[in-house]
């Protein structure tokens, strides 16, 4: 592996802004984008009543149609749980994802939220990659407390030189999670890195909020950019983010057998 490419999108359940149909373009657009790794959220797992409404209603779960073949490994995490159906985030994968976890990190009863954890094989790293994909609270308050459960899952459950991206929709405007998040762990944000700021990825016809983020741990960032214009302003509320990064000094070397997971899951939702 010479490089590693990234990707995170908020899909709003493969529809777009205003709640046309676009699951079918969004699997051509990452298809064509073409990432190693892929973090998604508001990702379908089932909704009954868009499949009766919908001649062209994907069969199989949302991320498992996106995946196509190409990302050979995925995992997904329910989050939302409704009479008809369920949402969650997802993780696409070109490599092997050798562990997968999801963890509820609710801080109101009526916005349920979740953190998928995977551990993924990568040809190249001395230890396992460590991806979180996240959808962050609305509210100040509870995306604050959010930052601490993050904080407490790597410290707990993610040894301190082992290769880390947090990726997801982070709500994020007044960029806190540099201070609260970032620093506490060594992290650093794509595009704060490349530009000096997080990316403006909302609402994707005119965006303006800095919603979306990827942060990384032993990695040198070779670029970020965000998808602007069609076909990804027609595809979703948000827009996609992208990064390309280089493994460290410290984290290169060849890979000697297969890796082994260095957490125990716990039941997956």
């Amino acid at each position: 592996m010479n490089s590693l490419h990234i990707a995170s999108y908020n899909i709003h359940k493969g529809f777009s802004a205003f709640n046309r149909l676009r699951v079918h373009e969004l699997r051509a657009g990452l298809e064509g984008l073409a990432p190693d790794l892929v973090f998604l959220q508001e990702v379908q797992g089932l909704h009954q009543r868009h499949a009766s409404r919908h001649s062209n209603w994907p069969v199989q779960p949302q991320h498992e149609f996106l995946a196509n073949g190409i990302w050979h490994d995925h995992a997904y995490g329910r989050n939302v749980v409704y009479e008809h159906g369920h949402h969650g985030n997802a993780i696409l994968s070109r490599y092997p994802i050798v562990r997968s976890d999801n963890h509820d990190i609710t801080t109101y009863s009526f916005e349920k939220r979740g953190m998928l954890h995977c551990e993924i094989a990568v040809p190249g790293l001395r230890q396992p990659l460590h991806c979180l994909c996240v959808h962050l609270s609305l509210a100040g308050p509870g995306r604050r407390r959010q930052f601490d459960m993050l904080a407490e899952r790597v410290a707990d459950a993610i040894p301190k030189d082992a290769p880390l991206i947090i990726a997801g929709d982070f709500n994020d405007w007044s960029n806190q999670a540099d201070r609260l998040l970032a620093e506490k762990l060594a992290l650093t944000e794509v595009f704060q890195n490349s530009v000096g700021r997080p990316a403006r990825s909302f609402p994707s016809g005119l965006p303006l909020l800095r919603l979306d983020r990827i942060y990384s741990r032993g990695f040198d960032i070779e670029g970020a950019q965000v998808l602007h214009g069609r076909p990804w302003s027609r595809i979703s509320d948000h827009s996609p983010i992208s990064a390309r990064l280089m493994p460290s000094d410290d984290e290169k070397s060849a890979m000697n057998g297969a890796f082994t997971p260095s957490f125990n899951p716990r039941s997956p939702q």
